[in-house]
């Protein structure tokens, strides 16, 4: 199956891209998929291992199984004061 990926602020900095279409085998997690997206090397291995994410617009946890043409925001963390 494939799912966008939505990349913002240092995510997008990191890919140098924001956006992408991955390829994960049915059933696959928003987890498996930050692992998938680490695996690619360079800037992708930046990333967070708990990076928060949001599927179709709403937030997700690590564990929600993603579905044919998802879309994935990675949410970079925020800092404020």
């Amino acid at each position: 199956m494939e799912v966008t990926v939505l990349l913002f602020a240092a995510h997008r900095e990191l890919a140098g891209s924001g956006s992408t279409v991955v390829s994960l085998p049915e059933g696959a997690t928003a987890g498996a998929l930050l692992e998938t997206l680490r695996g690619r090397g360079g800037g992708w291995t930046q990333l967070p291992a708990r990076s928060a994410v949001a599927v179709n617009r709403r937030y997700a946890t690590a564990d929600t199984v993603l579905r044919e043409g998802d879309e994935v925001a990675l949410i970079p963390p925020v800092a404020g004061g």
